[in-house]
């Protein structure tokens, strides 16, 4: 059976092995993960539709055509694999090994120098002694700092078998020391590479690469920023949080509140929600939401599609499910594709305030930052609130400075006062 890269959308036409799970020759199931591709958009698991043995077809980083047989499962051979793993865990068994048992006990080999530290080394060097010719007196016949002093005052033995009286070098001779070592010797050219990694970018960060030159090149981008008092969706998610879980069979998070403030917001603010197309701007009466979500590959961008008619518990429970396809690689070109706004939440990697970059051709994207507590003035009195910082980038073509200005007032009213988002949802 054929092992085919499959068409994961109409404007992908190749794809990139990114690794392969399984190897040649390994047994492998129906629908087991054989490898992981990418292409400029996605990452995504190849499994196997038969039970068998396993032959690949392409290597790891290798760029292969939509369509193109990158591996084989023989079947047949599932049957024979068994016996011979036996017989491979036969010749690792004890009973296998005699040359191993048979081996010499470990000894230095003859003229190899005695054991010493790295400091005894540069020791040995200073004083002008080689380590070999030391008896070392230390633990398995190591040289120990002892050694090599007394090593450099022996010198010869004067006529007549007395020990020379004078046992340091002449003054004069220390006056000239030899050249000392470098401090830090040359890397050898395995150290050197430890040293530097060089790895090819993958089709998903190549992507975005060109997307962000682009947006920067082809738009004009402007961020404006507020900050929301996250008082009352804490206290709502602290006072329903249980409930809500038992009822949906999953948590109430912050992101479903501000993608309702944003769906309401969107509506009174129609250019936010709006691209160009040539000379026309295109509005759209629908919210296409995107959310990034991050990944051990790159960020992606799954679509709440009609996001306005979602109720909070119908947000929470699409962005668990997209969730999960990215951590298993199950995410879909049709779950990316479109998108009217997006949202990133950077406060989840602990950013304090950033400006989020566009994702063309949308002309608006929400960042949201963590929530710290800072203190602020209520009414003639200074309070200490949970607070998060948003930020709004938006295309200037587009959007101007007062659309966008309210557009995310509104959204900070919302969530401030978050009771009419929950009813509503």
């Amino acid at each position: 059976m054929e092992i085919k890269v499959p068409a994961v959308g109409e404007s992908v036409y190749e794809a990139v092995i990114a690794r392969w799970l399984k190897k040649s020759g390994d047994v492998v199931s129906k629908d087991e993960p054989l490898c992981e591709i990418e292409t400029d958009k996605v990452t995504l698991e190849v499994t196997s539709e038969a039970d068998g043995v396993l032959t690949t077809l392409a290597a790891e980083g290798e760029t292969v055509k939509i369509g193109a047989v990158i591996a084989t499962i023989d079947a047949r051979g599932a049957e024979s694999a068994p016996a011979a793993g036996a017989a491979a865990s036969a010749k690792s068994s004890p009973a296998a090994a005699p040359a191993a048992e048979a081996a010499p006990a470990k000894t230095a080999p003859k003229g190899a120098p005695p054991p010493i530290s790295p400091s005894g080394r540069k020791l040995a060097r200073e004083l002008g002694v080689e380590p070999q010719d030391v008896q070392g007196s230390g633990r398995g016949g190591r040289v120990t700092r002892e050694d090599l002093l007394k090593a450099e005052g022996a010198g010869p033995a004067p006529a007549g078998g007395q020990p020379s009286v004078q046992a340091q070098p002449a003054p004069a001779v220390k006056s000239e020391p030899a050249p000392a070592p470098p401090s830090r010797p040359a890397p050898s050219p395995s150290q050197e590479a430890e040293r530097v990694v060089r790895k090819p970018m993958t089709q998903i960060r190549k992507r975005i690469a060109q997307r962000l030159v682009s947006v920067r090149q082809q738009t004009a981008m402007l961020t404006t920023f507020n900050e929301a008092d996250m008082s009352q969706v804490m206290l709502l998610r602290q006072k329903y949080g249980e409930h809500f879980l038992k009822r949906h069979g999953v948590k109430l998070g912050l992101m479903s509140f501000f993608v309702r403030a944003c769906c309401e917001a969107l509506a009174q603010f129609p250019d936010v929600n709006a691209r160009i197309d040539g000379d026309d701007i295109v509005y759209h009466n629908f919210c296409d939401i995107g959310v990034a979500v991050g990944s051990d590959r790159g960020l992606v961008v799954p679509v709440l599609r009609g996001a306005e008619s979602l109720t909070l518990a119908g947000i929470e429970q699409r962005i668990a499910e997209y969730a999960e396809k990215v951590r298993k690689n199950r995410i879909a070109i049709a779950d990316l594709e479109g998108g009217t706004f997006t949202i990133s939440n950077g406060g989840v990697y602990g950013s304090m305030l950033s400006t989020p970059i566009l994702n063309p051709p949308q002309s608006g994207v929400l960042g949201m930052h963590a929530i710290q507590k800072r203190a602020v003035v209520v009414g003639d009195e200074i309070v200490i609130r949970p607070m998060m910082y948003l930020a709004l980038s938006y295309d200037h073509r587009i959007v101007d400075g007062q659309g966008a200005v309210g557009f995310l007032k509104l959204v900070k009213e919302y969530i401030e006062e978050p009771e009419e988002l929950l009813l509503e949802g």
